[in-house]
């Protein structure tokens, strides 16, 4: 029998499963219309980092946190309300100032489109002066975290450490803090290149995430993640996961193993756009006692809401992890969760986790009474 992939502290041993790292926004969702156009909108929380920690509460039942900050101002309060109901701890938000000597400190708002057929998802995100982009590193007792309370796993993202350097600066020392007490510890790149504007902004980012990878035991993404993000070098990718390239996908996964030796666990999300409505969706895994592990390939995955699938498949793998389960089960979790969230509105993940699991073992979309 194969070693598990990765070695979670004891549930008895920890206050909370995972601690998120990240900003939470408030997203403003115009339904079936475009943002320019509409005139009503509905609300939600989210974020790259937020959305696994949610996840693995209301879809998993497991006991989560989020390490943020806010504005202590009206929407604060509606995004803090948004998390509990959620079912995340909110005992380690900052809440900074609407204003101080320093400026003004706002909350970050996110502006989604859906998109649909030729039409294609579109986020317009207004992070300016926001309170998580003015974290530092001593805003946080991690010791207390880790050591006290106890974290069986840290979850932090690219998107994160890209809103400023101080953000990327809480994220490794969070990441480091995690590690000095045994706490497991991912990062999702999350590659955003609107994040990273200027000539040298691709090389900015590769030299955070690069700083970041190399500390933490998972590492996660998707295909443009890995190439734009750390700037590895993969040979022609399938356009169609009809023909999935094993051994290309491979290739990727060793060249990231290889570069960061910390890593036990590299796991990469595949995504063919047929449409804003139909996507190929797969997933690919490795790790340094399992070997190599794919999911099952879906074909014209119809798509309702695509934001957020990759955090999902981050959360099924997580959990599935957590739990002890093999590689290859855990990577075919993370898919399934991933291919369901996109069937509902908003970030977050509106899935059980029966109906996960059972797509995870081949289930259908059969009626169920």
């Amino acid at each position: 029998m194969k070693a598990p992939s990765v070695r979670p502290k004891a549930p008895a041993k920890c206050g909370f499963d995972l601690v998120s790292l990240g900003e939470v926004m408030l997203r403003l969702d115009p339904g079936d219309k475009r943002i320019r156009t509409a005139r009503v909108f509905e609300v939600w929380e989210g974020g790259g980092e937020y959305n696994v920690a949610r996840a693995l509460a209301c879809c998993f039942g497991l006991r989560s946190a989020v390490v943020t900050a806010l504005a202590d101002n009206e929407i604060g309060r509606l995004v803090e309300g948004l998390v509990r109901a959620g079912g995340v701890s909110t005992e380690h938000i900052v809440w900074l100032p609407e204003r101080s000597a320093a400026g003004i400190t706002r909350n970050g708002l996110n502006f989604t489109e859906r998109g649909f057929g030729v039409r294609g998802a579109l986020g317009v995100s207004d992070r300016s002066h926001t309170a998580a982009a003015q974290l530092t590193p001593a805003d946080f007792d991690w010791d207390r975290l880790f050591n006290d309370i106890g974290v069986r796993w840290l979850h932090t993202g690219g998107i994160f450490a890209a809103i400023s350097e101080a953000a990327a600066e809480v994220a490794r020392t969070a990441v480091a803090g995690a590690a000095t007490a045994g706490t497991i510890t991912s990062f999702d790149l999350n590659f955003r290149p609107s994040l990273w504007p200027g000539p040298n902004g691709a090389a900015r980012a590769r030299a955070v995430n690069d700083s970041i990878a190399s500390q933490v035991d998972v590492l996660l993404g998707n295909e443009e993640d890995f190439t734009a993000g750390l700037g590895l070098t993969v040979r022609g990718l399938p356009h169609d996961l009809s023909s999935l390239d094993v051994a290309a996908y491979q290739e990727m996964l060793a060249a990231a193993a290889e570069r960061y030796p910390n890593v036990s666990v590299v796991a990469v999300t595949l995504r063919t756009v047929h449409s804003a409505s139909r996507n190929d969706w797969a997933a690919v895994a490795w790790s340094r006692t399992e070997g190599f592990a794919q999911s099952t390939p879906r074909q014209d995955l119809e798509i309702y809401d695509r934001v957020g699938g990759g955090d999902s498949f981050a959360s099924g793998l997580i959990y599935a992890l957590m739990d002890g389960r093999p590689l290859v089960d855990a990577v075919e979790i993370g898919a399934a969760h991933g291919a369901l969230a996109m069937t509902t509105p908003g970030d977050g993940s509106m899935a059980t986790k029966d109906e996960i699991l059972r797509l995870a073992a081949g289930g259908t979309a059969r009626v169920r009474r």
